[in-house]
């Protein structure tokens, strides 16, 4: 009789997500949908083509950042620290939370205003019970169980799928945009794609995706960083290319059918100045419908419950392995007091933000300036990072990903120049 051998059971195409497609949905927040649905109703289809060329600029660079977290077992701040001169650690993760605290008061902002489209009522109260809820989800929920109910948010960006059916599209208008860069260098054109650079690849992406998969080592007792451990690096390495790979498609395709949306039917009616998410919900109801409108805003709040968690949480991580506390959603929140703190303080910054006098577009102007300028430097760090024995050991990265982690780089290099050179002319 001989002996036979089971193959491993291939795990469930769901179960090898994570970090990626977390990270990529989380990608498309309220403020990422007002730039795109402002390049949509402003340029029509003329400007789909950015959105083919930040995928695999995103895909470099998130992948970079997901193979530094999970061969060194350190989020992004904890190697800054380990290898860069405090000063630039600090200076980094400052802008960091910055930017972060005023994304949230943005997305909690246009939450609201979907919510009181949709059913009325207080805006300012659904800020508060908004923000009371990504807290509760992210302090008293395990991370096993907070990853499922991330991954079921990212269902909602399917809205944006549907809403394109329920509206006329010329297709072979669609196409000639995708695929033929309609350059102009009139300084709201150039505004506008520097804004879509800067809302596809923010620093806040970058941080998350490392620490998550630090949180994956610890959720998973067998697996070790692979620095010390590269007997484990096949499957890892195979599981975050393809995570990044759909993850990133999922948030560029997402963001394609935004813009698509909103060029067919608010550019097609001269509808062209959308500077809000909801507003651009509430231009859709006379011209496609109320189906639309209804998916268009509950889109909205779907992936602002997605973004607002994660916007906090790389803060709570930047800083906590700033200052070597302990962090981790697998925490409890005595052990965790300080991590969750920072979560719960950068999420009331959003919700006080959300109901003061600021104006949310200024914000979101000056967040996007913030990110533009901090994310060229934090790439330049995680380029030579990955390239360093001394973070990656054996799994330096190789020279198809060093050179699409180079041209990403200089590509938001290039559009922080372009912002300076607007702001100073």
């Amino acid at each position: 009789m001989t002996a036979t051998t089971e193959k491993p059971k291939e795990e469930p195409l769901l179960e090898k997500l994570g970090p990626g497609l977390i990270t990529g949905a989380a990608d498309d927040d309220p403020s990422g949908i007002a730039a795109y649905s402002q390049g949509g109703a402003q340029f029509g289809y003329s400007l789909l083509w950015t959105l083919f060329l930040t995928y695999p600029l995103m895909v470099g660079i998130q992948l970079v950042s997901a193979r530094i977290g999970r061969v060194s077992g350190y989020g992004l701040a904890g190697n800054m620290r380990r290898h860069y001169p405090a000063p630039i650690l600090y200076g980094l993760v400052g802008l960091l939370l910055v930017a972060n605290a005023i994304n949230i008061g943005a997305d909690l902002s246009a939450m609201a205003d979907a919510f009181a489209l949709l059913i009325g009522g207080p805006r300012h109260a659904y800020i508060v019970v908004i923000g009371l809820l990504c807290v509760v989800l992210q302090v008293f929920i395990s991370y096993v169980r907070y990853v499922r109910v991330l991954k079921w948010l990212t269902l909602s960006l399917f809205a944006y799928v549907g809403v394109v059916f329920t509206v006329e599209i010329p297709w072979a208008e669609v196409l000639r945009g995708a695929l033929v860069p309609g350059l102009s260098l009139k300084a709201e054109y150039v505004t506008t794609v520097v804004a879509i650079f800067g809302t596809t690849i923010s620093p806040y992406l970058f941080f998350w995706q490392a620490s998550q998969e630090c949180e994956e080592l610890r959720a998973v007792k067998a697996d070790k960083p692979l620095h010390n451990h590269p007997e484990q690096a096949i499957p890892h390495m195979r599981r975050m290319k393809l995570d990044t790979v759909i993850g990133m498609a999922f948030s560029n395709l997402i963001a394609f059918f935004i813009m698509l949306t909103t060029a067919a039917t608010l550019h097609a009616h001269g509808v062209t100045d959308i500077q809000s998410s909801a507003q651009a919900a509430e231009a859709l109801r006379p011209l496609a419908g109320r189906f639309a409108f209804l998916l268009f805003s509950m889109g909205i709040i779907g992936t602002g419950l997605l973004a607002v968690p994660i916007l906090a949480g790389s803060s709570a991580f930047a800083l906590a392995e700033t200052f070597r506390w302990r962090r981790g959603l697998h925490l409890t929140p005595l052990r965790g007091a300080r991590f969750y703190g920072v979560i719960a303080i950068s999420t009331l910054i959003g919700v006080a933000l959300a109901f003061s006098d600021i104006d949310p577009i200024r914000a979101l102007y000056w967040a996007a300036v913030v990110n533009g300028v901090i994310s060229a430097p934090i790439m330049v760090a995680m380029m030579f990072m990955s390239a360093n024995p001394k973070v990656m050991g054996e799994f330096v990265i190789g020279t198809r990903l060093k050179v699409l982690g180079w041209v990403a780089t200089a590509v938001m290099a290039a559009a922080v120049t372009v912002m300076f050179l607007q702001l100073l002319f």
